[in-house]
C-alpha cells in the first residue's frame, strides 16, 4: 500500500467511525419512530337531501348550530300536506266511529245488520287508515331529519328558494371525533396492526396540538399510482380545537 495512503487512512479513521456511528443511529431513530402527513377529517359528515321537490318553508336552525339527532333542521313549504293529513284523519275516525256502530247494533240486536255489510265497512276504515298513514309518510318527506348529533356546517338554500330533488340542502358535521388519514409506504405499515395506539398531531394556529389516536383502517392493496397504502387513525377532538381538513401528522413507532 501506498505509505501516504496508508497514513491518511489512520488519520481519518476515528471520522470514519464516528461517522458511520452517527448514520447507524439516525436510522436506528428512523426506524423506531416515522411521522406521515395526513389529513384531518370528521368521523361523520352528512350532506342531507329532499327526495322531493320543494320550496323551503322553514329553516329552525342557524349555520354553526348545535344540531341532535332527529332533531328537523330544515323544511319545506308544508301548508297543503297538512291539511290533506287533517282531512285523512277525520275520515279514519269516521270510518273507525261507523264500523263501531255498526257492530254494536249488531250485538244488541237492533237492527238486521249482515256480516257483509260489517265487512264493508271493515274495509272502508282499512283503507282509510291507509290513506291516513300515506298522508303521514307524505308530510314526513317534506322535513329533513338529522341522522347524527354534530352541528350544521352550511345550508345550501334559504327560505323561499326552490330545491330539486336530491340536491343538496343542508351539511352537518360532527367535530367530536376525527380521522388523521394518511398514505405511507408499505414497509412502513409492515408492523402496523387496526387498534394500535399512534400519536396524531395537528397544528392550531400557531402551535400544535398532540393527542393520541387509534388506528382503525389499514388499506388492503397498494395505490396503483403512488404505491402507498391509505391508513386512517381515530382521535377525541380535544376541547373542539381542531377543524377539519388541516394537515397533521401520524407517528408510527
Amino acid at each position: 500500500m501506498n505509505p501516504l495512503r496508508s497514513r491518511l487512512l489512520r488519520a481519518t479513521a476515528p471520522w470514519l467511525v464516528g461517522a458511520a456511528f452517527l448514520l447507524n443511529s439516525v436510522r436506528s431513530l428512523a426506524a423506531e419512530a416515522s411521522w406521515v402527513i395526513g389529513v384531518t377529517e370528521p368521523v361523520k359528515d352528512v350532506t342531507l337531501a329532499f327526495p322531493i321537490v320543494g320550496v323551503v318553508g322553514a329553516r329552525p336552525l342557524e349555520e354553526g348550530a348545535p344540531v341532535r339527532k332527529d332533531q328537523v333542521v330544515i323544511e319545506l313549504d308544508k301548508q297543503l300536506e297538512e291539511l290533506d293529513l287533517e282531512r285523512k284523519r277525520l275520515t279514519r275516525e269516521l270510518a273507525a266511529s261507523e264500523l263501531e256502530r255498526l257492530k254494536s247494533l249488531a250485538q244488541r240486536n237492533a237492527i238486521s245488520v249482515s256480516k257483509e255489510e260489517i265487512e264493508k265497512k271493515r274495509s272502508e276504515f282499512e283503507i282509510a287508515k291507509v290513506d291516513h298513514e300515506l298522508a303521514a309518510a307524505v308530510l314526513k318527506r317534506r322535513k329533513l331529519i338529522s341522522p347524527i348529533d354534530g352541528q350544521v356546517a352550511q345550508f345550501f338554500r334559504d327560505v323561499g328558494e326552490k330545491c330539486e330533488d336530491q340536491q343538496p340542502v343542508v351539511r352537518i358535521v360532527d367535530t367530536r371525533r376525527f380521522l388523521l388519514v394518511a398514505n405511507l409506504e408499505p414497509r412502513l405499515a409492515q408492523s402496523l396492526q387496526l387498534n394500535q395506539k399512534v400519536l396524531v398531531e395537528v397544528m392550531v394556529g400557531d402551535s400544535s396540538v398532540t393527542v393520541e389516536g387509534t388506528l382503525i383502517y389499514l388499506s388492503p392493496v397498494a395505490d396503483a399510482a403512488s404505491g402507498l397504502l391509505r391508513i386512517k387513525a381515530v382521535f377525541e377532538n380535544p376541547e373542539g380545537k381542531i377543524r377539519p381538513g388541516i394537515a397533521g401528522r401520524l407517528r408510527i413507532d
